[in-house]
C-alpha cells in the first residue's frame, strides 16, 4: 500500500515529534521521506551504532531489544530514530522486523539539512525530542 500525498502529510502531523509544526512546516517534512519495503528479520537499527535514519512503521511489526531482551514491539503509527538522529548519540537499542514492514523513512543527512535550513523546525523538533529523552 502507497500512501498518497496527503496520507503521507498526515501521518507526519500525527507523529509527536512534529505535533508544533505549521502545515506548510509538515509539508517540508513530507518532502524528504521516502516510503520503503523491509523484509522479515532485517535488521532495522542496531543498538549503540551511529542513528543515519528517521523510521515511521506504517505496516507491519518490529521488536526493540537492547541487549538480548526484547523492551518493546513497534506496530504501525510507531517510530524510531529520532533521538539519535537529532543528538548524535548513539542508537539506545535496536529494531528487528518482526514481519514485512513498510515504512516511512527519512535519511539522516536530508533531516539535518531541513533542520539547518528551517530554524523553526529545528527548535521544534529539538523540544519534542528533549520531552522524550
Amino acid at each position: 500500500m502507497r500512501l498518497h500525498k496527503d496520507a503521507k502529510t498526515e501521518l507526519i502531523r500525527s507523529l509527536p515529534l512534529f505535533a508544533d509544526c505549521t502545515p506548510g512546516e509538515v509539508a517540508e517534512v513530507a518532502a524528504i521521506a521516502d516510503e520503503i519495503d523491509l523484509r522479515s528479520g532485517l535488521r532495522l537499527a542496531t543498538e549503540k551504532a551511529d542513528g543515519q535514519e528517521f523510521v515511521v512503521i506504517i505496516e507491519g511489526t518490529a521488536d526493540v531489544t537492547q541487549g538480548d531482551a526484547v523492551i518493546n514491539t513497534l506496530r504501525s503509527g510507531d517510530f524510531f530514530g529520532e533521538i539519535a538522529l537529532v543528538t548524535g548519540e548513539p542508537r539506545t537499542a535496536s529494531v528487528i522486523a518482526t514481519s514485512d514492514v513498510h515504512a516511512l523513512v527519512i535519511e539522516g543527512h536530508a533531516f539535518r539539512r531541513l533542520l539547518e535550513d528551517a530554524p523553526d523546525i529545528d527548535a521544534k523538533v529539538r523540544r519534542a525530542v528533549a520531552e522524550r529523552t
